[in-house]
């Protein structure tokens, strides 16, 4: 799936937004719990639901891995039914992985190949040789964490011994990798001042935004901060949706939680057109 028609996607549906399914068996209905596999039922009737509302589904794989072998058999089919049934939704494995080469392309072949995600999240801090073994899937795209929405990416992610922080210095290497043309960027909505900052080093690239609902990032500035000629931004919010109810009716709830985004999103999109 090539960028370009994920720009469709979203004109289509006057909408950017990805849904995080992070399918916690504790934390879902509890009417669903007597399904034979009661993740994959959740997930099933959240993505009957919402296609209409989302162009991204991303699945972050920590939290079918808990899981052992079940878990996995609970990933696999969710990614079936999405490549199935609703094909024009780009998927993203969020496993945030990266290793030596021939670990990599192990990787990229289980993701890419095997479940048939459209892309992948990476951490670059091996160097190039651990993600391009990713870029050099045709029509696939590696996600690699720029600046990331939480607490601890002061850690290092700012840390300096020149005049520029480490995200920046990250960004503008991986512009010269192979293939660099399909890569993609996680940067959180709660580091939304940063976003123009890193607009002067990717401007063409998508960019996958967590942290907007439960995070508290503000959808208004990540958008205008983030947006470039092609959209260029895929808003995920995953847990103030899926779980937004907790009984029968819990469908009802998340459709609404997903709608109010949507429609929030539809008038900054529109507006932009103007």
């Amino acid at each position: 799936m090539k960028t370009s028609f994920l720009k469709d996607q979203i004109i289509s549906k006057n909408s950017f937004l990805c849904l995080g399914l992070d399918s916690d068996i504790n934390k879902i209905p509890s009417f669903l719990l007597k399904e034979s596999d009661p993740i994959f039922s959740f997930n099933k009737l959240l993505l009957d639901s919402l296609n209409e509302l989302i162009v991204s589904v991303k699945i972050n794989t920590a939290f079918y891995e808990v899981n052992g072998s079940k878990g996995w058999e609970t990933l696999e089919k969710t990614i079936n039914y999405i490549n199935q049934k609703y094909p024009d939704l780009f998927t993203i494995a969020d496993a945030k992985r990266g290793d030596i080469g021939n670990t990599s392309d192990m990787y990229a072949q289980a993701f890419f190949n095997h479940m048939k995600f459209d892309s992948i999240t990476v951490s670059p801090y091996m160097g190039n040789d651990s993600i391009e073994p990713f870029l050099n899937h045709k029509d696939k795209h590696t996600i690699v964490l720029g600046l990331t929405s939480n607490k601890g990416a002061n850690d290092f992610q700012f840390s300096t011994n020149t005049d520029q922080d480490l995200f920046k210095k990250v960004l503008v290497k991986s512009q010269e990798w192979k293939n660099s043309e399909n890569l993609m960027y996680v940067v959180g909505a709660t580091k939304a001042s940063f976003l123009k900052d890193v607009r002067l080093i990717v401007p063409n690239s998508f960019l996958l935004i967590p942290g907007v609902g439960a995070q508290g990032g503000n959808l208004e500035d990540t958008f205008n901060n983030g947006v470039n000629d092609q959209i260029g931004i895929l808003i995920n919010s995953s847990r103030s949706i899926i779980y937004a109810g907790n009984d029968e009716n819990f469908l009802k709830k998340s459709y609404e939680e997903a709608k109010k985004l949507q429609y929030k999103m539809s008038i900054l999109l529109n507006n932009n057109n103007d």
